[in-house]
């Protein structure tokens, strides 16, 4: 597998202009990495334009939902210096939504190499202010034509990025609890992560909108009785000065922040506990102010506190300390370390990338 690199996207790259308020995913770089899978193969690596697909009505992909994503960043600090954070969880993590959602594995270190390449090229328009970052979305989707509902033979692997700031507006967000509705049910794709477990949960997102809302908090399909994540991040509460999470099951995403944050907090001395967390048990414990703080974290958000849980028939939930004392803690040392500014707790975490010289 080789690996091509037009001549022409350095001058993309440079002619690119953005705006101070940049947003979330809303500016595209203008190139992208892509490699094709025929015959049972991957073909080359090919870093070129940012160009639209053209694919055929009779794509697998377009009737059976055969795709697949990642989101990951890369992080440039006030030396230029230029870092991904724990590129091969990532890579590992896409495999296994590969493998449930019957895809060829990509190889990791061809993976890491796709991310590092297309953050190597966009390094002068990486901002640089702490919370700021090039997010990196590596995704791939069956492109082979035809109707049969059958295993797709051919695919295409695609990396693009968005020079992108802060995920949500507000310093916390408000969290509808979701006890009617599923996303993911046991031996399902929950812990996949493919588009379909996404648009599962955008019904919800109308109802959480309404209720003037951020996020939708998912309970277990079965009980409707434990929390699992969100529609788009994994959750933590501070109960009697513990870290508390739910625990991994094939319904949850296993996040790369999440499992991040728990060493972190380790480190820093604070008590993690992983265990099935009832959505009725946390709620008292917020009325009694035992659950002072709660937050939800991700590639995309970081870590946001939780000001306020809110119930469908309009009861509201407040926490203690809406602000995330210690989550804001956890969140400031875990940018500084992504950033290359302090020493990480693991030092493989910290993937730092070579300077192209355009």
């Amino acid at each position: 597998m080789k690996t091509i690199i037009e001549p022409n996207i350095i001058n993309l790259v440079k002619k690119l202009e953005l705006n101070s308020d940049i947003g979330f995913g809303k500016f595209m770089m203008p190139i992208m990495l892509t490699c094709e899978y025929k015959d049972g193969a991957w073909g080359d690596l090919h870093l070129g334009p940012y160009r639209k697909f053209e694919i055929d009505p009779s794509s697998k992909v377009l009737h059976y939902g055969q795709e697949i994503f990642e989101g990951l960043k890369a992080y440039k600090n006030e030396k230029d210096e230029l870092f991904l954070f724990r590129p091969e969880k990532n890579a590992q993590r896409f495999n296994r939504s590969a493998d449930r959602m019957a895809m060829p594995n990509f190889p990791e270190e061809k993976f890491v190499e796709g991310v590092a390449l297309m953050a190597a090229y966009s390094r002068q328009i990486i901002p640089r202010r702490l919370g700021e970052s090039l997010y990196l979305r590596p995704f791939m989707f069956a492109n082979e034509v035809g109707l049969g509902i059958a295993v797709s033979n051919n695919y295409l692997f695609t990396i693009i990025a968005s020079p992108s700031g802060a995920y949500f507006s507000s310093d916390s967000i408000k969290v509808f609890v979701e006890r009617t509705s599923s996303r993911a049910a046991a031996g399902g794709t929950g812990f996949a992560k493919t588009g379909g477990n996404y648009a599962a949960g955008l019904l919800s997102s109308i109802k959480c909108k309404e209720a003037g809302c951020n996020q939708v908090l998912w309970l277990d399909a079965a009980e409707k009785k434990y929390i699992e994540e969100m529609s788009g991040m994994n959750f933590f509460a501070i109960i009697n000065g513990e870290l508390h999470t739910p625990q991994l099951t094939n319904t949850i995403l296993e996040g790369v922040t999440r499992d991040s944050i728990l060493e972190l907090a380790r480190s820093l001395g604070y008590k993690t506990v992983e265990e099935k967390l009832p959505i009725n048990e946390l709620l008292k414990l917020v009325k009694e102010k035992k659950c002072t703080e709660a937050f939800v974290c991700g590639t995309a958000s970081v870590i946001v506190p939780i000001g306020s849980f809110h119930e469908e028939n309009g009861t509201v939930y407040k926490l203690a300390d809406d602000e995330g004392k210690i989550s804001l803690i956890l969140k400031d040392k875990l940018l500084r370390i992504q950033a290359g500014l302090e020493i990480s707790p693991v030092p493989t975490w910290i993937h730092k990338i070579p300077k192209i010289d355009f």
